[in-house]
């Protein structure tokens, strides 16, 4: 059966191919590699996905189309021409595509992520800056990242016996600092812990089935199933914390905090048609997955880095110990004058993009960039990997040098958190998080590999256009600092 529904399909396929090709057009589209029909480019579409299209790139140059199945895209990786997509043509594609994912994981595109862009999305977003990403939120909650560090660091001090200094146990610190950043998250949408991760970002954003949607009818490879499957799963997780919340607030009990949820509940109470649990799922979703994934695999990326330049974490803790000094923690209000903390940060995002291929935004009507007609409903990948490792606008490109952003300004070529209409509006958040978390990391324990040799950076094989970790988690041996051991004990 299968077979029949691909031989009705290729030859729709191929005679609206023959229809079009006898349009004329006297448009410069850009250029692209050789195609099979039917499925166009797919083939070239291996994960890493930044990696493959760093290739094409390399042939085909900074913009260039690919054909995938049914779907037109464009690809861009360079500043200049992601500046022309989202300055002057930032409206034109400021909606994203119709992936599959978006329908049955996104609440059927009601997400912030999946949304289209209008006034829907416009008050999501206002609605989650104001209940949780502003700054005003952010300082709030400072308590809560404080406690979170504190658990973490006993938990090391545990590991590392004690801290007597002469602890030699690997530490697991994909698995700590998961831990710690899905606290920080957790505490704020319902004020407590997360101790178990129970829906996990999904691997690809993008699958088969959304370029030749003949596949969805026969449920190639049961995808959609699966999808269905952990929705299911996912929304009564989810809505078990909403309700929760709504049964404490019945019996009157007080948090001591204003959660994101309660927040979210008063809204609802004011506007109930605006705001259904459905709506206040999805937002909660978005909180959880993107502000707890993307922040751990930032700070393993980080440290890897750092104990693989022992140099660059002498000066790191140089920098704390001249600012903060060795009887308290790094807190909040120091961030601001630990400049080479910040430098590291930034470095570790410009070669380690927590998400190296912006999420894919869609053009809502025909435009130009960089001379090349783009018709409407062309997807747009942003290659923000390639981006950050091009040696026209960088100085050896692939090297770990956080100095670099004592004097590089941002812009079109450092997009971590994306730019334009639809960039992350929690980058002020990860920032902060991450900062704190590194440089009190930096400040306790001296770190090395837990085996000999250089911590392994390889990205993880198969990685797809989402979150790229490390193939090996990283694991390493901490000691508490001799200079801290004093205000350690006191732990």
């Amino acid at each position: 059966m299968l077979y029949t529904f691909l031989s009705i399909f290729a030859t729709f396929f191929l005679f609206y191919k023959i229809i079009q090709s006898l349009k004329p057009n006297n448009k410069k589209l850009p250029p692209s590699p050789p195609s099979y029909p039917i499925l166009g480019h797919l083939h070239l579409l291996k994960p890493p996905f930044h990696r493959t299209l760093q290739s094409l790139a390399q042939r085909y140059g900074p913009i260039f189309s690919l054909q995938l199945g049914l779907q037109r895209a464009l690809v861009v990786s360079s500043a200049w021409a992601a500046e022309e997509c989202f300055s002057q043509n930032d409206v034109v594609f400021a909606n994203r595509p119709k992936f599959i994912i978006g329908q049955h994981l996104g609440y059927n595109y009601s997400i912030i992520i999946w949304s289209p862009y209008g006034d829907y999305w416009r008050n999501l977003r206002r609605v989650t800056t104001i209940t949780m990403l502003s700054m005003r939120r952010i300082n709030e909650a400072g308590p809560t990242r404080k406690l979170e560090i504190r658990n973490m660091i006993m938990d090391l001090l545990e590991t590392s016996k004690g801290g007597s200094g002469s602890g030699t146990q690997k530490v697991n610190m994909n698995e700590v600092l998961s831990k710690l950043a899905r606290n920080f998250v957790m505490r704020i949408v319902n004020g407590k812990s997360w101790e178990t991760m129970i829906i996990k970002p999904p691997e690809n954003l993008m699958n088969i089935c959304d370029f030749l949607p003949i596949l969805r009818w026969v449920d190639f490879k049961g995808i959609e199933k699966d999808m269905k499957e952990k929705q299911v799963e996912r929304d009564e997780f989810l809505q078990s914390l909403v309700d929760e919340i709504r049964e404490s607030r019945k019996k009157g009990e007080n948090l001591g905090m204003s959660t994101l949820i309660e927040q979210l509940l008063d809204l609802q109470q004011a506007e109930p048609d605006q705001y259904s649990d459905e709506t206040i799922k999805g937002i909660i979703l978005v909180m959880l997955l993107a502000g707890s994934e993307t922040t751990a695999r930032t700070l393993e990326w980080a440290l890897s880095n750092l104990i693989n330049h022992p140099e660059n974490l002498a000066k790191a803790r140089t920098e704390i110990d001249l600012h903060v000094g060795k009887e308290r923690l790094v807190d909040d209000s120091d961030l601001p004058k630990l400049t080479y903390t910040r430098c590291i940060v930034y470095e570790t995002l410009r070669l380690f993009p927590a998400a190296p291929l912006l999420v894919p935004h869609f053009s809502s009507q025909d435009c130009t960039i960089g001379g090349y007609h783009v018709p409407k409903g062309t997807i747009l990948f942003v290659n923000a990997w390639a981006i950050h490792r091009d040696p026209t606008l960088w100085d050896e490109p692939t090297v770990f040098k956080p100095e670099r952003f004592e004097k590089e300004k941002e812009g079109f070529k450092f997009m971590p958190f994306g730019i334009g209409r639809r960039s992350c509006p929690g980058n002020n958040m990860a920032l902060r998080n991450v900062s704190l978390t590194l440089a009190t990391l930096i400040q306790c324990f001296d770190w090395e590999a837990a085996e000999s040799g250089s911590i392994d950076l390889t990205e993880k094989r198969g990685a797809g256009a989402i979150i790229v970790p490390k193939q090996k988690p990283l694991e390493a041996i901490c000691r508490p600092r001799p200079s801290m051991e004093d205000f350690l004990a006191k732990f």
